[in-house]
């Protein structure tokens, strides 16, 4: 089993897809190697790329806000992104470039060996293989699956950046983290 460590080196240094080429930093991700609770978003905006940490932009304060309200302190989980890079004017990432990305989350998975991992969104939803027509077919429920021998719960819901923008949604969103950390908490 690789180590998360080793896994990084490979991410900062990839070329396998073009957004290689236009990134500042590649964003492997950040948190506690012996995780409960893997967290896995999109991809790294502006700040991300900045930075070369996920979610410290105001998607990443918005779900900060949220999993303290429901007690799950982010320091224990570990969070990164379907892709590693910042796709050019903050696009959806494309299918290539979450298959060329999944062998590293797979490793991440694989090395964390987390509780449950928490899906937020539908790059979070492709990069797991997940199949849907809509979001809200596998949204707020969680999924027993097997990545290479690793078995482990899914649960999938919004990314941030949705119930930030639309105010309605942000009951479900809570509602949905409250249901991730019942899970995390069995």
């Amino acid at each position: 089993m690789e180590s998360l460590e080793s896994i990084s080196s490979k991410i900062i240094s990839c070329k396998l897809c073009d957004l290689c080429k236009s990134r500042k930093n590649a964003v492997p991700g950040e948190g506690k190697s012996n995780a409960y609770l893997l967290i896995i978003g999109e991809a790294p905006g502006r700040y991300e790329d900045d930075t070369g940490r996920p979610f410290v932009g105001m998607s990443g304060k918005f779900l900060n806000k949220y999993l303290e309200m429901v007690g799950i302190e982010r320091s224990e989980t570990f969070i990164t992104n379907a892709v590693k890079c910042r796709p050019p004017n903050n696009r959806k990432p494309l299918d290539k470039e979450i298959d060329a990305c999944r062998p590293y989350l797979l490793g991440q998975m694989s090395s964390i060996k987390p509780k449950l991992i928490l899906g937020l969104g539908t790059s979070a939803c492709n990069s797991l293989g997940i199949k849907y027509k809509h979001l809200s077919e596998v949204r707020g429920r969680k999924m027993h699956m097997e990545f290479y021998g690793l078995e482990v719960d899914v649960f999938i819901t919004f990314h941030p950046s949705f119930p930030m923008r639309f105010k309605s949604q942000r009951d479900k969103f809570l509602e949905d983290l409250k249901k991730v950390k019942a899970l995390i908490s069995d």
